[in-house]
């Protein structure tokens, strides 16, 4: 568990399925213009057993670290924060995130964000995290510039969003430390 002041992030466990398949569901409209493409059998409770399941393996191979973000006071999941695609030999990985439509603009994601990047280069000794963002997608890229990231180029076409390919901003930030 990473302690923040108002929130914390941790790894799911089977536990939370039916917690994340409610963050999902009840975000689904929220998130289409900005996540990958879904079908209908994305939404099933089993899925999202799978899915921790699935966490929890990537875990262990060291290849993607996934947490929920919980509220301090409720214990109340309100989005996930991921390192993706950890390449070793690079010491380099991605960021994702999501939010709860409700817990937008109050600063959650900043705090999360500055969490996942502690972490990853002070308990992981990453060098670099990348992030890729809609150009549409404002509040984003300006969350990843006010926790120090910065716009590095356009990737053209390149995730397949709400049935079709779009662009992304590439951001990068570099481990002060290890420069």
């Amino acid at each position: 568990m990473i302690q923040g002041n108002r929130i914390y992030l941790r790894h799911l466990t089977p536990f939370d399925a039916q917690r994340l398949f409610e963050y999902e569901l009840n975000n689904k409209d929220f998130f289409i213009p900005t996540s990958f493409t879904r079908n209908d059998q994305y939404y099933t409770l089993e899925r999202f057993r799978k899915n921790i399941e699935s966490y929890s393996r990537e875990i262990e191979e060291k290849s993607s670290i996934r947490f929920g973000i919980f509220l301090n006071s409720s214990h109340k999941l309100i989005g996930m924060i991921a390192l993706n695609d950890i390449l070793w030999p690079l010491k380099t990985s991605y960021v994702g995130y999501s939010l709860d439509l409700n817990y937008t603009k109050q600063g959650y994601m900043f705090e999360a964000l500055n969490l996942i990047i502690q972490y990853a280069f002070n308990d992981l000794k990453l060098h670099r995290i990348e992030a890729g963002v809609m150009p549409s997608n404002h509040a984003s890229y300006k969350l990843l510039e006010r926790c120090g990231f910065v716009r590095e180029g356009l990737l053209r076409k390149n995730v397949h969003i709400n049935g079709r390919w779009e662009d992304h901003y590439i951001y990068g930030l570099l481990n002060e430390n290890d420069l």
